[in-house]
């Protein structure tokens, strides 16, 4: 399992903000893939995915697991080593337009995932959950509502933890790939909503990738 790093300095948070960064951490969560074949699959150019895919090593995120020859070259494969994850003292600190590209992408993965998903019959199952709760609170009920969703966020990694444990005895027995999506953020007036925002409204992202594993 990746284990989750958090991000220690404004930086490193700009520099994780590079859409195409994300987007790379995302397609090699859980798996390994070349540089090749994610400019195929990210629609970029090769040189430019292999740029990015350095610098991502260099952070310490993706590291290179095998070397296999190709008509005379070697072609390198890499894979995820952590989940990024922001925590609230360098979000914060955060300059809007690394917290804007940050958001931006990581909605639009997640759309295609739920999109991709629900298109396959991921919602069937009784136990999948789908909620939108418009709330009022206080200043201090915000706070604690953020609490809750970062306590949850801990039991839902104890949870993951727990089913590869199993899952490592039972020759993955039973294995299903799942996603939890958490939100919390100030709501937009429903007259914006209606029209569509011209930009997002920064908000906290849990995980990464590319949620913030953005």
């Amino acid at each position: 399992m990746n284990p989750y790093q958090d991000i220690t300095c404004v930086s490193l948070a700009k520099a994780l903000a590079h859409p195409l960064r994300m987007r790379i951490l995302a397609a090699l969560e859980e798996r390994t893939a070349s540089p090749s074949e994610l400019a195929g699959e990210l629609n970029a150019s090769l040189g430019v995915v292999s740029y990015h895919v350095r610098r991502l090593v260099a952070f310490g995120f993706v590291e290179p697991v095998r070397r296999v020859p190709r008509r005379g070259a070697v072609e390198h494969y890499y894979t995820t080593t952590t989940r990024p994850r922001i925590p609230d003292a360098i979000w914060g600190a955060a300059p809007r337009v690394v917290q804007q590209a940050t958001i931006m992408t990581a909605l639009q993965q997640i759309g295609s995932y739920v999109t991709a998903a629900a298109a396959e019959g991921g919602f069937e199952p009784s136990e999948c959950h789908l909620t939108r709760s418009p709330l009022t609170v206080d200043e201090q009920g915000f706070t604690a509502l953020a609490h809750e969703l970062e306590a949850l966020t801990t039991r839902i990694q104890k949870i993951e933890a727990d089913s590869k444990e199993r899952l490592a005895h039972t020759d993955h027995e039973g294995e299903q790939p799942a996603t939890v999506v958490l939100m919390l953020f100030n709501s937009a007036e429903a007259s914006k909503v209606e029209k569509g925002p011209k930009v997002a409204a920064p908000v906290r992202v849990r995980t990464q990738p590319a949620q913030r594993r953005a």
